[in-house]
C-alpha cells in the first residue's frame, strides 16, 4: 500500500531567496555580509562618538552630554529592531536605502550641530533649547537607523546559507563588535586628529554610503526589481553627492561659522591634541582674546584685572619659588616676575601649543611681557594633577591655580580634595596657595564648593573676589545663559598650612594697576556675602560641581 505524501513544510523564505541566485559562492557571500557588518558597526560607534565630542565641546558638561547621547541612541536601537522585523521580507532593499539614509544623517550630523551653535549662539535660550533639542534628534535618528540593521543583515546571512539562530547571532555579533572596536579607537587617534570633526563624519558617512551600496547592489542585486536598483542607485549617488560638496566646502564653513562665534578678527585657529584654539584681535585692531575649546579664556579689555587678583595677594609674603598650574599664555608669570626677588617659576601646562603661541604670537607674546625668554621660567608639558603627584614635598613658596572654570567637567579632578592635597604637599609650611574658583554672583554653589573642598584638604581659606569683567562674550556652559547673564566677576581662594593668610598686598612689592589694599577687602567682605554653608566636599569619586 502506498502512503500519500506529507504535505510540504510551509516556505519560511520568500521564494526568491536563494542562494543559487548570488553571484558568488555562499561562503564569500557570508564574507561580504560579516565585513558589511564590521563596517556598518565602525561607522555607527564613529556617530556616536562625534555627537558626544561636539555636544561636549559646544555645550559643555561633558558627562551629561555623554549620557543623554547614549541612552537616547541606545534606546532608539531597540525601537529600530522591532521596526525592522516588518521590512526583513524586502530585506536587501530595505537595508540598502537604510545604509544611505543613516550615511546622509550621521555625515551631516556635526555640520547641523555647529552650525546652529554658531548663528543661534548670539541668543543665549535659542541655542540652549535648539542643542539639546537637535542633539537629542541626532542621537534618536542615528539610533533608530543603526538597531535597524541587524535585523536586516541577519535575514541577508540567513539568505545566504541557513544555519542554527545561535550560530547565526553569534557571528554577527562578532563582527559587530570588533567593528565598534576599530571605530572606537580609529575616531580618537585617526579621524579626529587628522581630519577634524567636520570632515571626519563627512567621510564615515561616504563609507557608510558605499559599504551599503555595494553590498545591495552587488551581492544582493537581484533580489531587487530593476526599478528598486535604480532608485538605490540614484539614492546612494545623491547621498554621496551632497557629502562630496559638504566636504569640498567644509573649511568655508568652518571659516564662516568661526566669524559668527568669535568675529571677523580671527587671526589663529588650529585644533590641538588637547582642545581648539583661537586668538582674535590684537594687531592694531581690536583686543587680542584667547579662546580655548570656544571658551573664553584670555580678553585683553579685562585680563588684567583678573591676573592682578589671582596673582598679587598670594605673594604677600616668601615667594622665591613659585609654581603656576595652567597659565600656558604667561599672563600669570607676568605679574609674578613683577616681583623682583623672585628665583624660579615652574609652569605646568597640559597644552604646549598655547605655550608656543604665548612665546611666538606678536600680540600674545607682548601681552605676556616676553616672560618666556627669562631664564627664571621653566615650562612643563603635563597635566597638573599628574605632576603634582610625582612634585617634591614642600618646594614652593606660592602655588597659584590659573585653571578653567570648575564648572566644566573636563576641570573637576583639579578642583577635587585629593588635586588640593596634593598641592599642599609641595607647599611651604608658610606658603600659599590662590586658586581660580569661577564666578561668584552667577554661580555662588561652585564658588564655596571650591572654597569648602580645599578646608577639607586641610588649608586655612580667606575668600574674596573682583568684579569688572567683560562679559561682551559668553562662551561655552555660560553661553546657554545668554550674554546678559554672563558673568560679571571672578572668585578666588587663597589658602595656607598653617594658619587664614591675610589677604593684603605685599608691602614692597609693585603696585598692580587694578587692585588695591582697601578694594581687596572690600572685595573680600562682599564675597563672604554670597557665602553658603553645608556644602558637600567635592573629590575624584564624588564631583560636586
Amino acid at each position: 500500500m502506498i502512503e500519500p505524501h506529507a504535505p510540504a513544510p510551509p516556505r519560511t523564505t520568500p521564494p526568491w531567496a536563494d542562494p543559487a541566485r548570488l553571484p558568488v559562492r555562499p561562503a564569500t557571500g557570508r564574507v561580504l555580509v560579516l565585513a558589511c557588518v564590521f563596517v556598518c558597526a565602525a561607522c555607527g560607534l564613529v556617530y556616536e562618538l562625534e555627537l558626544v565630542a561636539l555636544a561636549s565641546y559646544l555645550i559643555g558638561d561633558s558627562v551629561t552630554q555623554a549620557s543623554v547621547v547614549l541612552s537616547v541612541m541606545v534606546f532608539a536601537m531597540g525601537i529600530g529592531s522591532l521596526a525592522a522585523k516588518r521590512l526583513r521580507w524586502h530585506a536587501a532593499a530595505a537595508f540598502g536605502a537604510l545604509e544611505a539614509a543613516l550615511a546622509l544623517v550621521g555625515g551631516c550630523s556635526a555640520l547641523a550641530l555647529y552650525a546652529v551653535f554658531a548663528w543661534t549662539g548670539a541668543w543665549g535660550g535659542l541655542w540652549a533649547n535648539g542643542s539639546r533639542c537637535l542633539l537629542v534628534a541626532f542621537s534618536l535618528a542615528i539610533g533608530l537607523l543603526i538597531g535597524a540593521e541587524v535585523p536586516l543583515l541577519m535575514e541577508l546571512i540567513q539568505r545566504i546559507r541557513r544555519q542554527d539562530a545561535g550560530g547565526a547571532v553569534a557571528d554577527l555579533f562578532a563582527a559587530d563588535y570588533v567593528g565598534a572596536l576599530v571605530g572606537g579607537l580609529a575616531f580618537p587617534f585617526l579621524l579626529l586628529p587628522l581630519l577634524g570633526q567636520l570632515t571626519g563624519a563627512l567621510l564615515t558617512g561616504t563609507v557608510n554610503a558605499v559599504t551599503g551600496a555595494v553590498l545591495v547592489l552587488g551581492l544582493f542585486r537581484r533580489d531587487l526589481t530593476c526599478r528598486a536598483r535604480r532608485l538605490l542607485l540614484v539614492a546612494n549617488l545623491v547621498v554621496l553627492a551632497v557629502l562630496a560638496t559638504a566636504a569640498v566646502l567644509v573649511d568655508d564653513f568652518e571659516r564662516a561659522a568661526r566669524q559668527a562665534v568669535y568675529g571677523d578678527d580671527v587671526r589663529v585657529a588650529l585644533q590641538t591634541d588637547v582642545q581648539e584654539v583661537v586668538l582674535t584681535g590684537g594687531t592694531g585692531g581690536g583686543p587680542l582674546a584667547l579662546f580655548l575649546d570656544g571658551r573664553l579664556r584670555v580678553s585683553g579689555r579685562d585680563e588684567r584685572r583678573y591676573h592682578e587678583a589671582l596673582v598679587h595677594p598670594a605673594m604677600n609674603g616668601p615667594h622665591a619659588r613659585v609654581l603656576v598650574l595652567g597659565g600656558g599664555d604667561g599672563l600669570a608669570a607676568r605679574e609674578v616676575l613683577r616681583h623682583p626677588d623672585v628665583e624660579r617659576v615652574d609652569v605646568v601646562e597640559l597644552d604646549e601649543e598655547v605655550v608656543r603661541l604665548a612665546r611666538q604670537d606678536p600680540a600674545l607674546s607682548e601681552l605676556n611681557g616676553h616672560v618666556y625668554g627669562d631664564a627664571r621660567v621653566h615650562v612643563t608639558t603635563a597635566d597638573a594633577f599628574g605632576w603634582l603627584r610625582g612634585a617634591p614635598t614642600a618646594a614652593y613658596d606660592v602655588v597659584i591655580a590659573d585653571l578653567p572654570d570648575p564648572g566644566i567637567t573636563a576641570s573637576t579632578k583639579l578642583y577635587a580634595q585629593e588635586f588640593y592635597g596634593l598641592a599642599r604637599r609641595v607647599l611651604e609650611d608658610h606658603g600659599r596657595l590662590v586658586v581660580h574658583a569661577g564666578p561668584v554672583a552667577s554661580r555662588p554653589r561652585v564658588f564655596w564648593t571650591v572654597d569648602t573642598t580645599i578646608r577639607a584638604a586641610g588649608l586655612y581659606t580667606a575668600p574674596y573676589r573682583v568684579g569688572g569683567r567683560d562679559s561682551g562674550f559668553a562662551a561655552g556652559p555660560d553661553r546657554t545663559a545668554g550674554p546678559q547673564r554672563a558673568p560679571h566677576d571672578w572668585g578666588f581662594v587663597l589658602a595656607s598650612p598653617l594658619t587664614r593668610p591675610p589677604l593684603r598686598l605685599a608691602p614692597r612689592g609693585p603696585h598692580p594697576h587694578t587692585l588695591t589694599g582697601a578694594k581687596l577687602t572690600a572685595d573680600a567682605r562682599a564675597a563672604a556675602g554670597t557665602r553658603i554653608g553645608g556644602l558637600p566636599v567635592s573629590t575624584l569619586v564624588h564631583p560636586r560641581y
